[in-house]
């Protein structure tokens, strides 16, 4: 592998990127560049793809929150290629069969760029089966109009639109993380679940019963029109619940961390501490379980409508049977609530796919809890030699990088499997008794610790300027 990639190297660092700030770049122009890629992002996500059908599928539907984008828009594959080469990254690295030192510059363009190679190949291999396998159908009119009736240009042209949105997500995500505040990612992710829980709040659009799907809508609805609440309502209570509650815990959770006293060895009473939270790899794991189930789902769903069952079949977006309902995730109580409405299976055969679904994210959280923070450098080794470049050190211990990595070693690999375990039975909790809007449990999750996270960041930032000694001591210019 390493031979491999020592030839591919000059391809590698010629990847097309974002060119980073060459000093520091004041808050306030982090803030406006922020802002501007997330209006941008609106507005691309609010194009649709020309000669696309209305009876089009979106094969994703049920993830729209976590791969953020639109359906049918500009930026229909959303972040999908980025997690998705991010989730076969660090499969290699944590497999010890990609040998990149990032802690050198060489090795940092090479990463950089092998990244920014498998996403380019993910953009294809997500858009081209969407199109080939008549999920994105082309529309007969726009082939007719102005193709002279040949639906392949059509194909062809929506096939084009979905890389050029591909690109753009990779891009715009760059400007975020080089030039803003925290990463385009996160950025995306925060602003599709807030419109799906503005959305769930105050939609007034009839849904399957003659109410509104919206909550308050829905309440003032029920509530005049003299219907049973318990029949109509009893599940938007429990959504309403469960958000709050989901709210409440995230915030907790992101606070409670263990602080380990850093003081520098050659200003006199500059001191700090290196926050190791509970939910040390953030929640961001879990976008990589929920993708991979995503595209697992999704070649399921391509083998169903070429006639291939063995996997089992599909309802539109939904697994009816086989192995592919077992191992489909839980999105809601309609799922799993058998004595609400009959689900066509033995509530033996409910009760394991809930078992396969925890088992899942319990220790599908847990492995990549423990990958990110290694690819990410967030491990004890890069820590460690973190807190050694700054001047920084523990007090009472030598200022060696092997004894600070042996100290951190009592904390940051433990904490990382409990976090990423408990946030796995977090999600799972929530995705069984749903939250408001069509956001999943999982998003509701991802969007609050990532928004706390933002804050955070932000208050750093705003320290940082009044502080600018600080920048040099963390590594932040």
């Amino acid at each position: 592998m390493g031979e491999l990639l020592d030839r591919f190297e000059p391809i590698l660092a010629a990847m097309p990127a974002v060119k980073g700030p060459e000093g520091h770049v004041h808050f306030k122009n982090k803030l406006m560049w922020t802002l501007a890629i997330l209006l941008l992002y609106f507005a691309l996500t609010n194009i649709d793809i020309f000669g696309l059908s209305p009876q089009s599928q979106d094969i994703f539907g049920l993830y729209r929150a976590l791969l953020a984008g639109a359906s049918g828009s500009l930026l229909h594959l959303g972040i999908g290629p980025i997690v998705t080469a991010s989730i076969v990254l660090q499969l290699l690295k944590g497999a010890g069969l990609l040998q990149i030192d990032t802690s050198e510059a060489r090795g940092q363009v090479m990463y950089m760029g092998l990244q920014k190679l498998l996403i380019f190949v993910m953009i294809v291999v997500e858009a081209f089966p969407m199109v080939a396998s008549g999920m994105m159908m082309p529309d007969p009119s726009v082939a007719m109009q102005i193709f002279g009736g040949n639906m392949l240009l059509v194909s062809f042209l929506i096939f084009l639109q979905l890389c050029i949105g591909g690109l753009l997500v990779v891009l715009m995500d760059e400007v975020v993380t080089k030039w803003g505040i925290g990463s385009g990612v996160g950025l995306f992710i925060v602003a599709g679940v807030s419109q799906g829980l503005v959305n769930g709040f105050l939609n007034w659009q009839t849904g399957t019963d003659p109410f509104p799907i919206g909550f308050f809508p829905r309440l003032i609805a029920i509530g005049t029109s003299g219907a049973s609440f318990l029949e109509y309502f009893g599940t938007d209570i429990l959504a309403l619940i469960t958000t709050i509650v989901i709210f409440m815990v995230i915030v907790y959770v992101e606070s409670t961390r263990i602080e380990i006293p850093l003081a520098h060895s050659a200003v006199r009473g500059a001191r700090a501490r290196f926050p190791v939270k509970l939910i040390y790899a953030s929640v961001l794991p879990m976008i990589l379980v929920r993708v991979l189930q995503a595209n697992i789902q999704m070649i399921g769903m391509f083998l169903s409508n070429a006639g291939i069952t063995i996997f089992g079949e599909f309802q539109g977006q939904v697994p009816i049977n086989g192995l592919m309902w077992y191992i489909a995730p839980i999105n809601s109580p309609q799922d799993w609530m058998w004595w609400l409405s009959d689900l066509g299976h033995a509530p033996w055969e409910i009760l394991l796919r809930m078992g396969i679904d925890i088992t899942v994210m319990v220790v599908g959280g847990a492995i990549f809890a423990l990958f990110w923070v290694k690819t990410a450098g967030l491990d004890s080794k890069d820590v460690a030699r973190q807190i050694q470049r700054s001047g920084m050190q523990i007090p009472g211990y030598r200022r060696n990088a092997q004894v600070l990595e042996k100290y951190l070693d009592r904390y940051i690999p433990r904490i990382t499997i409990i976090g990423g375990a408990f946030i796995g039975i977090l999600s799972v909790v929530a995705n069984l008794f749903g939250v408001i809007g069509a956001v999943g449990g999982t998003g509701l999750l991802l969007a609050v610790s990532i928004t706390y996270r933002l804050y955070e960041e932000i208050a750093s930032q705003q320290i940082m300027e009044m502080y600018p000694f600080m920048r040099g001591f963390f590594g932040k210019e």
